[in-house]
């Protein structure tokens, strides 16, 4: 009998080996400090004390009532009227541009392994999970799942897409009517994307007054300051076509500090809080800017 692995098998195991790590190292966050932060981030603090409940994975421990815990043997902690399920939509815009790498890992690569990390956050905390997947050609829609075996099946199917193909164009189709109907409102929409300098587009007032929206952004390093590297032959991820870079130009760094400013001004046009937008680098840990910003985010509630 033959134990070949066909690339189809592989293509399916991929996510479910990356989401197991990721799922450990938010496992490990959660008990020291990622469950409070993230519950903050979303939901404030409890205002009105409603009940004592049974401690559970991803509570956030200062909630913990010491007393009763004493009292009855085990873990429990106070329950607040505020406290609900809620539902993060992962809305991830899949564009050649992602493509992108100049070190170990693509743009692209990056933004998959934070969609991971939020989906797992939120499985832990007991909340619903959906996503919307668009390209150039296309979407693909999961609606909102709960539990933390759909959950991570759903995270799965989203980090199993495939890339998408240059002769599709540029840009992802953004349908705004159709999300409104996929997901309900008040929803969490953590849209991942590139988010290349363009104007804000119709629709846009209406879809944050309906959901909650926050901007994640990946930079490659060479999206902050462009190296002076001489001539390098370098592949458009948008045209595919092969092109001869001079890097070490005035012009070619004037250009590139040109787009890096019309990029970040159109960014903060989007999203113009810092609570609303998270920018995170291809190179190092992923875990910790996402926590930064629940951090952020829990202050700015509380304030």
């Amino acid at each position: 009998m033959s134990t070949a692995t066909t690339p189809g098998e592989v293509a399916r195991k991929a996510p479910l080996a990356l989401l197991r790590k990721l799922e450990w190292r938010v496992r490990m966050a959660a008990d020291s400090f990622l469950g409070g932060e993230y519950r903050s981030a979303f939901r404030g603090r409890g205002r009105e004390f409603d009940q004592v409940v049974k401690y559970e994975f991803g509570d956030d421990v200062r909630d913990v009532d010491w007393n009763v815990s004493a009292r009855l043997g085990e873990l429990y902690r106070k329950k607040f009227i505020e406290e609900r399920e809620l539902t993060v939509v992962i809305l991830f815009e899949d564009t050649p541009a992602l493509q992108f790498g100049s070190g170990q890992r693509t743009k692209r690569e990056a933004l998959l392994e934070l969609a991971g990390l939020f989906a797992l956050t939120a499985a832990g905390n007991r909340d619903r999970v959906g996503f919307w997947h668009a390209t150039p050609a296309g979407h693909h829609v999961r609606q909102p799942v709960r539990g933390r075996v759909n959950i991570v099946r759903t995270a799965a199917t989203l980090l199993g897409q495939p890339i998408p193909k240059l002769e599709d164009g540029p840009e992802a189709s953004l349908e705004w009517k159709l999300f409104f109907h996929a997901f309900p409102k008040h929803s969490i929409v953590l849209w991942l994307g590139d988010f290349p300098p363009r104007p804000v587009g119709p629709g846009w007032a209406a879809l944050r007054k309906r959901y909650e929206m926050i901007g994640v952004r990946v930079d490659d390093p060479w999206d902050i300051q462009l190296p002076s590297l001489g001539i390098l032959p370098a592949v458009d991820p948008e045209s595919g076509e092969v092109l001869a870079f001079d890097m070490g130009t005035k012009d070619s760094q004037q250009r590139h500090a040109q787009w890096v400013a019309e990029r970040e001004a159109a960014w903060q046009e989007w999203f113009p809080s810092p609570l609303q937008r998270l920018t995170a680098g291809t190179e190092g840990d992923l875990l910790e800017p996402m926590v930064t910003f629940f951090r952020r985010r829990m202050q700015g509630v509380r304030r």
